[in-house]
């Protein structure tokens, strides 16, 4: 297995980014391997996640808390989904959705399980979130 990465997210500097630095921590992810930044999850052109995907290699883990903090866009979620698994060959974890968990059900049916609970989940957490940004 390759290494362990962490990737933290809050939308603006006011945010407290503690809990999913402390998540992090307790899976004994290093200080190094966790990147993290403050902006918006509209898109995925930010500093520390191009820094972070620059960096991984195939057989790496990567966390994240929630699959809000990946991104925001539904779209732009599975296509980095897919970049990250895929074309990267690195196994993604979302600790508060144990399904979305790359390393399960490899050996009878490979990221299959994954891929189908991110395209089952993933609608539903974006009209969620809409629903919280449109209040």
């Amino acid at each position: 297995m390759g290494n362990i990465y962490g990737y933290v997210r809050v939308s603006s500097k006011d945010q407290n980014e503690d809990r999913q630095i402390l998540a992090m921590q307790e899976l004994g992810i290093s200080a190094q391997n966790i990147y993290m930044d403050k902006q918006s999850g509209k898109n995925f052109k930010r500093p520390q996640y191009q820094v972070m995907v620059d960096r991984i290699e195939p057989g790496d883990l990567l966390y994240v808390l929630s699959i809000d903090r990946l991104g925001r866009n539904y779209e732009e979620i599975q296509n980095q989904w897919r970049i990250l698994t895929k074309e990267k060959g690195i196994d993604l974890a979302v600790i508060d959705m144990p399904l979305l968990d790359t390393r399960k059900g490899k050996d009878r049916m490979g990221t299959f399980i994954a891929d189908l609970t991110l395209q089952n989940e993933l609608p539903c957490a974006e009209k969620r979130l809409r629903k919280c940004y449109d209040e």
